[in-house]
C-alpha cells in the first residue's frame, strides 16, 4: 500500500481553504432585512452585504381542506 503523509504546510493550507469556503458560504446566504422605506407590505433580503432584493409579501394561503369544506357546506338551490 501507498501512504501519503501530509506535511504541516499542506495541512495548514487545507484548513485555511476550508475556513475561507465556510466564511464565503456564511456571508453569501440571503438574510432578511427590514425596509422602512417600502413598508410592511414588502419583504427584503440581502445577500453577501451587497445585493439587496425586495418582493411583495405573499398573502397568507388558505389550506385546501378549509376551502373544500366551505364549498361542501354551501347550500344548494333548487
Amino acid at each position: 500500500m501507498i501512504y501519503f503523509r501530509l506535511s504541516l504546510k499542506a495541512l495548514a493550507i487545507t484548513v485555511a481553504a476550508v475556513a475561507v469556503a465556510g466564511a464565503v458560504l456564511l456571508a453569501g446566504r440571503p438574510q432578511p432585512i427590514e425596509s422602512t422605506v417600502l413598508g410592511a407590505a414588502w419583504e427584503c433580503t440581502q445577500t453577501a452585504f451587497i445585493l439587496t432584493s425586495c418582493a411583495p409579501r405573499a398573502q397568507q394561503a388558505i389550506p385546501a381542506a378549509e376551502t373544500s369544506r366551505k364549498e361542501a357546506l354551501r347550500p344548494t338551490r333548487g
